[in-house]
């Protein structure tokens, strides 16, 4: 789930007044994970983002986790939980997780508006009301995302979704058909992403405090490139495979790791 993430976020797109969007997947990994598994993968795809990729900011980490990992994801999570009570079958769960997959996207953009609003960069009744349409925006395409993947995977390996523990993590192998397609697909939208800034980094240049930004170091593979790699579409190519391969094997060996600590635990 999480390499699918970071496969996802990849690929911008093109949304509207020289903006764009990425997948945000909180929801979406939550309907497989639980809040608290997606809340992990996400956290360490923004971890390898920023370390490896300079994307997201050293200095802006704990605060991308919280928005994103903790507030995002669950927030939408409880939003797609509600509905699930009303709406029910696949035709249900598909609708609730657009649902909240819409939600999480704006909740998290609401939450970094407050925050930067309080550190003194804007003033909120500048920032809010812009990152909140912006990001209304870019949810819809979430929200359609969201909707597509749940929809192929409950065609396929519906046993993959936590809906009878709705807070642990379905037991059942077979992950890699269903997420190894999706990972491939994104793969080959690659060249086609768009070079139009994220709704954050519009609403900066917009509202005129994107100078304010400093790169203090030089990640390995910053603006996802592989150095001295040409041409450039195998440079960032590479530099996706080589991303979505760490963020499968770290969150892999994380989960083992979990997994066996849990199991000690239960022993008399």
């Amino acid at each position: 789930m999480s390499a699918f993430v970071f496969a996802g976020q990849m690929v911008n797109f093109p949304i509207a007044a020289g903006t764009s969007g990425h997948l945000f997947g909180g929801v979406l990994a939550a309907v497989f994970l639980g809040p608290a598994g997606a809340a992990l993968a996400l956290a360490t795809v923004l971890v390898i983002q920023c370390f490896l990729f300079q994307d997201g900011g050293v200095t802006a980490l704990g605060a991308n986790i919280l928005n994103m990992s903790l507030l995002g994801t669950t927030g939408g999570y409880f939003i797609y939980r509600f509905l699930r009570s009303w709406l029910a079958g696949p035709r249900g769960l598909i609708l609730a997780s657009a649902a909240g997959g819409w939600f999480s996207v704006v909740l998290a953009a609401a939450a970094c508006s407050v925050e930067l609003a309080l550190s003194g960069t804007v003033r909120l009744d500048m920032i809010l009301p812009v990152m909140v349409v912006t990001h209304a925006v870019i949810g819809v395409a979430e929200a359609f995302i969201t909707a597509g993947v749940l929809a192929f995977v409950l065609k396929v390996r519906p046993d993959l979704l936590c809906e009878r523990h709705p807070y642990l993590p379905a037991q059942s192998a077979g992950v890699g058909f269903a997420f190894g397609l999706a990972i491939m697909a994104a793969g080959l939208l690659l060249p086609f992403a768009s070079s139009w800034p994220d709704g954050l980094e519009w609403v900066a240049g917009k509202l005129g405090f994107l100078p304010q930004q400093t790169a203090f170091w030089l990640a390995p593979f910053a603006e996802y490139r592989i150095p001295e790699v040409r041409p450039a579409w195998l440079a960032v190519s590479l530099a996706w495979i080589l991303g979505t391969i760490l963020v499968f094997g770290i969150t892999w060996g994380l989960a083992r790791w979990l997994r066996r600590s849990d199991s000690d635990s239960h022993v008399d």
